[in-house]
């Protein structure tokens, strides 16, 4: 730049430290390396005698101490503080870019943390994976020898560490979102960062006045927040650095890094949130599926008496499991035994009542000599799981005895218990003869009705059929009527016909939408 300053101006030019030391760069400049320009405690420009002549020294603008030798021609240099201005810009600029590359320089481990934690969140969706990598970093970087990072636990109200730096996890105890005394809580809580440096006298003890209070070296405490588009940031857990290499105190560079990579680390905590509530909701789905695949096969297919009267029976649940139940059973001297029942709820706990009536109720229907000791022994068994559940069960027990043309039976509360005349189409109601099981713990008796052999067809249903609604705003139902009416319409078909009239109705009727209650029918033509 000197080089073409001089062939601009025709002189010679060369420039100087106010200390006398020579920066090289230029033509002009005297050979002698003892000798420097007295400049010192000069503030405007004046000529000077060198060694090889008058110059003229005019101080660089805005470059503290530093002078710009003229040597020319004639009486005196042209424009000599244009010329310095010149100078000065180009050393200024040149300032400029070693400051920059040397703030380069020193945030390139930063710069290239931030790359390496993007990296790392981007190759693992699972966060504990993650998390000691990023610690390991974050503390190289930052020069911390320990740190921890917690997320909140929402169903505990717990802030749990999930990696740890420089300690071992299993020593640390999880920490109350509410507790007055921790920092990392109150962090949490109030979504601002707490750092403290113990060497500075007028640095305020973020512990408690009363009780523990934090010793020891510096720390730095950043919330690790999310927000998504459009709404408010929520805290979702907290970075807790401490114990730095070093200087014993964290810089301000120090927590805009840690909350950028905190900014990073609440989007990772977030998405590994959603994708393992998406994974646990998947497993649900399947351990249900599989759940209704094994209560279905408690249900006894009607085949298995099917060699001695006309059977069909179907279950159709709510859920993915359900309450109501069915069995059929073969008994002495040629009868017949069909049970129905409904509990009180749908899901779980009422999917493992239903297992327990399915597995005691074969056994005392078969022991039993009426149809109420069957219940009552049935009730015994369920008992303690009944007031646990605070459920009961509505059941029907009938048993059927071709050959002498009587059903005799007990109905523990259950409404929709029917025999049909196949001749007329009435229908008589097996009347409750005593109250659901779990409900009171009353004996009650057996009923008993009589038909004509092959005149009679037993129609037992549950509530899910009957209060089935095609419209939940008019409140229509499917009632029993509608089942009854097919049921004296195909009394000449066989049972699996009718049951099919009667489902394929109510899907008719409801518009195919999803149950709401459990659906079960059976048909017995006797």
């Amino acid at each position: 730049m000197l080089a073409a300053l001089e062939q601009l101006s025709g002189a010679r030019l060369a420039v100087w430290h106010v200390d006398g030391r020579r920066i090289p760069a230029g033509a002009g400049a005297p050979d002698e390396d003892d000798w420097a320009p007295p400049l010192a405690g000069r503030s405007a420009g004046h000529a000077i005698d060198t060694p090889r002549g008058p110059a003229w020294f005019e101080p660089v603008p805005d470059v503290d101490g530093v002078w710009l030798e003229i040597r020319g021609p004639g009486d005196g240099p042209r424009a000599p503080g244009t010329l310095a201005a010149i100078v000065g810009a180009a050393l200024g600029a040149e300032r400029d870019a070693a400051q920059v590359a040397a703030e380069l320089s020193e945030r390139y481990e930063e710069i290239d943390l931030i790359y390496t934690i993007s990296e790392i969140l981007g190759q693992t969706i699972r966060l504990d994976e993650a998390a000691d990598r990023i610690l390991r970093e974050v503390s190289g970087v930052v020069r911390a020898r320990r740190a921890t990072l917690l997320v909140h636990d929402r169903e505990r109200g717990l802030l749990r560490i999930v990696a740890a730096q420089g300690m071992d996890v299993t020593d640390l105890e999880p920490i109350e979102v509410d507790d007055p005394c921790s920092v990392s809580a109150r962090v949490f809580r109030d979504m601002r960062i707490v750092s403290y440096d113990p060497t500075d006298a007028q640095a305020v003890n973020p512990g408690c006045p009363e009780g523990r209070t934090y010793k020891g070296k510096a720390f730095l405490s950043v919330p690790v927040l999310y927000a998504t588009p459009g709404e408010r940031a929520k805290p979702i857990g907290v970075i807790n650095l401490t114990d730095r290499l070093g200087a014993d105190a964290f810089t301000a560079g120090d927590r805009k890094l840690v909350a950028a990579i905190a900014n990073q680390i609440g989007a990772a905590i977030e998405n590994a949130t959603l994708v393992a509530k998406d994974l646990s909701q998947q497993r649900v789905r399947r351990e249900l599926e599989l759940a209704h695949d094994l209560q279905l096969k408690l249900l006894p297919s009607p085949l298995v008496i099917a060699a001695r009267v006309d059977v069909a029976a179907r279950c159709r649940q709510a859920e993915s499991v359900g309450g109501d139940f069915y069995n059929l059973l073969n008994l002495p001297e040629d009868r017949i035994g069909v049970i129905i029942g409904d509990v009180t709820s749908h899901g779980f706990g009422a999917a493992l009542i239903m297992a327990l009536v399915m597995a005691v109720s074969g056994i005392h229907a078969q022991s039993a000599a009426t149809p109420t000791e069957a219940l009552q022994r049935i009730e015994q068994s369920l008992v303690e799981e009944l007031g646990r559940t605070e459920m009961f069960l509505s059941l029907c027990y009938a048993v059927v005895d071709p050959r002498a043309g009587r059903l005799t039976y007990a109905n523990a509360g259950h409404p929709h218990a029917f025999l049909v005349d196949r001749r007329t189409g009435q229908a008589t109601r097996l009347e409750a003869t005593r109250p659901p099981l779990g409900a009171a713990a009353t004996p009650g008796h057996d009923g008993v009705l009589r038909w004509q052999p092959r005149e009679g067809v037993v129609c037992l249903f549950t509530d899910g059929v009957a209060e089935a609604e095609a419209d939940r705003e008019r409140g229509d139902r499917f009632g029993e009527a509608r089942v009854l009416g097919h049921v004296a319409r195909l009394t000449t078909r066989p049972a699996r016909d009718i049951l099919e009239a009667v489902y394929a109705d109510l899907a008719g009727f409801t518009g195919g939408a999803p149950a709401a209650d459990d659906r079960t029918l059976v048909i017995l033509k006797v």
